[in-house]
């Protein structure tokens, strides 16, 4: 992996300001905001909800643990929260907090999240071994596959471009695909250090061409494959400056192909070119924006606005690529 003399840049704007490390001058990052419990929705309430809160006491609830998360629009969040052992729904529009749970299959410890079908999520449990389905219009969960078997499920993405679910097995150090009934259809991998072996795969990502980014997050190194499972690329060793990775979590990709990898030790998110070059990374030990305390699950929208699990601050931060002229 190239290494690179970082020089620091100081980016500030209206929103907010975040210290930027890197050589990288094409595009910067921007601090939009965060949310961390109902204090964050600005929805106007009602003259009897004020009478209300203001005899009884205002209910406020709180995200916990978040290790990863899903919007679709950039308003409406759907977050795993493994401190609640729930999965969280915030509506910035509608005001909303909502938590959602299974009744027939308690989560004990939920991990990966993922878009499915229409109206419809996977959720990994890596101890209950299983992938759940759940719809977001009913708030039904159910079994995505009751005769699958599993040995702790983690990282899980939807392939668009195929109509196939990817997963981390991560116990048996391989990844599996499935068609949407669950079923499998290819497994990938074993422990090892080649290429295309994996020691403890967690988190994946597929992007819009349909290219499969992993964290074999023991081997310190990210593995990018195609559809067909192929390896196309692998950078990535153990260390302790930037550039090199402690403890690899979320994983997600901008328009521009950019690599971005949260680390949970470094407290920082590091971006990376496809060959795996690091570019530049933002994130210092903190509580402030810009900040985080083990930071896990990422996921980038269309507009390239960065969502970060800010897992021991207990709240989801939001920041936005702005591509310089």
């Amino acid at each position: 992996m190239k290494k690179q003399t970082l020089l620091f840049l100081l980016f500030y704007s209206l929103v907010g300001h975040i210290a930027l490390y890197g050589q990288e001058k094409s595009f910067a990052i921007k601090w939009i905001g965060e949310y961390s419990s109902t204090k964050d929705l600005k929805k106007e309430e009602s003259l009897s909800g004020k009478v209300y809160n203001f005899i009884f006491g205002e209910e406020i609830k709180k995200i916990i643990r978040p290790i990863s998360l899903f919007t679709a629009n950039g308003s409406e969040f759907w977050i795993v929260d493994q401190g609640s052992r729930k999965i969280v729904h915030i509506d910035t529009v509608d005001g909303k907090f909502e938590y959602f749970h299974s009744e027939k299959n308690p989560f004990y410890s939920p991990l990966g999240i993922c878009e499915f079908t229409e109206n419809r999520l996977l959720i990994s449990d890596s101890q209950l071994d299983k992938i759940l389905v759940f719809n977001t219009v009913t708030g039904v969960f159910y079994n995505l596959n009751d005769t699958l078997r599993l040995q702790r499920p983690t990282g899980i993405a939807f392939n668009k471009v195929t109509g196939q679910i990817w997963v981390a097995e991560t116990a048996k150090h391989r990844l599996l695909v499935l068609d949407s009934d669950g079923k499998i259809v290819k497994m990938f991998g074993k422990r090892g250090l080649g290429a295309g072996e994996f020691n403890f795969p967690t988190f994946i990502w597929i992007d819009k061409s349909g290219t499969v980014y992993v964290v074999d997050s023991m081997n310190f190194r990210i593995q990018i494959l195609n559809a067909e499972g192929r390896v196309q690329n692998v950078f990535g060793e153990i260390g302790d400056a930037s550039g090199y990775f402690s403890r690899p979590k979320g994983i997600a990709t901008d328009s521009e192909g950019h690599i971005y990898v949260a680390d949970a030790l470094f407290h920082a998110v590091q971006i990376f070119n496809q060959e795996g070059d690091l570019l530049y990374y933002f994130g210092t030990q903190g509580k402030g924006p810009g900040q985080f305390w083990l930071p896990t699950g990422l996921f980038i929208d269309e507009k390239d606005r960065i969502y970060v699990a800010d897992s021991y601050n207990s709240r989801i931060q939001i920041f936005k690529l702005i591509k310089k002229e």
